[in-house]
């Protein structure tokens, strides 16, 4: 089952929420006292192995606001608060499982566009037709399409006339004619007829490879939104600990720290969105819509009118 599957794929978030279960158990059964040993040594198990990735991604040059996360629960452990130290790690543990999710499903559209990317041409040569590696194709080969096969290359047409559907380029609901000497686009799916083409391009150079290669880029690019989260992560961590200790000097307690670490902590804002960008653009993918990057998407919030083509 699918939801096995999560589960063992994203153990730490279902071990965490069966911690919180076996919490409310005890505390039904009458042993509320060992529900704050429990989720203590749990939440300190976690920010221990945290800490670990972390360490090795300060170790790369990298840094981020998880440090925040940790010394949060570490600090609710402290001052006995059991139950906000679990939420912390279900925040923690829950945002790294959104983000690898959505990252799967972007990955996972990549691959679909690449495994339906034409493999093999049928090239006219030696007065034959031979079966060649797409790669193999050079500019001003003649090619032979047979019906409802994906034309492998950008071309112009041969024959006197072709039916293709570019439905998946263009979004051309229906077929489009085309007749001798009108450019067929690599990716486009021929019609009943068998027709020839000359190559004008590459396999590496033609329509679909290059739309392969802007999903791929914009899978993989980051929105400014992003990239203000990490350019600011050093600054916004050493303020929040320093308005923690301030808090907690002006209060003479220290749960005032370890509450302004919770509310600092920016572990769903900080996955939202990655996860909105990237779920969006694999989203769009799939349905034909080609997102040039993050940025876009971004942008769009702000945009008044759309002009459609089609």
């Amino acid at each position: 089952m699918r939801v096995v599957r999560l589960a063992r794929r994203y153990w730490a978030v279902t071990l965490t929420l069966a911690v919180g279960l076996l919490g409310i158990l005890l505390a039904l059964a009458g042993a509320g006292w060992l529900v704050q040993w429990v989720f203590s040594a749990y939440a300190l198990a976690i920010a221990v192995w945290q800490a670990v990735g972390m360490l090795r991604e300060l170790l790369r040059g990298h840094f981020g606001l998880d440090v925040l996360a940790i010394t949060a629960i570490v600090a609710t452990v402290a001052v006995g608060e059991f139950v906000a130290a679990l939420v912390v790690v279900l925040m923690l543990t829950g945002g790294e499982a959104l983000e690898d999710y959505a990252n799967r499903r972007a990955k996972r559209e990549l691959d679909a566009l690449l495994a339906r990317a034409p493999l093999r041409a049928h090239v006219q040569r030696d007065g034959g037709v031979h079966d060649v590696d797409v790669a193999e194709v050079v500019v001003g080969d003649v090619l032979l399409v047979r019906p409802a096969e994906l034309i492998p290359v950008d071309g112009v047409l041969l024959s006197r006339s072709a039916s293709v559907d570019q439905s998946s380029l263009t979004g051309e609901s229906i077929p489009v004619e085309k007749s001798e000497g009108d450019e067929l686009l690599s990716g486009s799916v021929n019609g009943s007829d068998a027709i020839e083409l000359r190559a004008t391009a590459t396999a590496s150079e033609s329509q679909y490879q290059q739309i392969v290669a802007l999903v791929a880029e914009a899978s993989a690019s980051r929105a400014p939104v992003v990239r203000l989260a990490d350019r600011f992560a050093v600054p916004f961590t050493l303020f929040a600990l320093a308005l923690g200790v301030v808090a907690w000097i002006a209060s003479g307690t220290p749960n005032r720290f370890a509450e302004v670490l919770v509310l600092a902590t920016p572990c769903p804002l900080l996955i939202a969105a990655p996860v909105a960008f990237v779920g969006g653009m694999s989203r769009a993918a799939r349905d034909g819509i080609i997102v040039k990057g993050g940025s876009v998407l971004e942008r769009l919030s702000a945009a008044r009118t759309v002009v459609f083509d089609k």
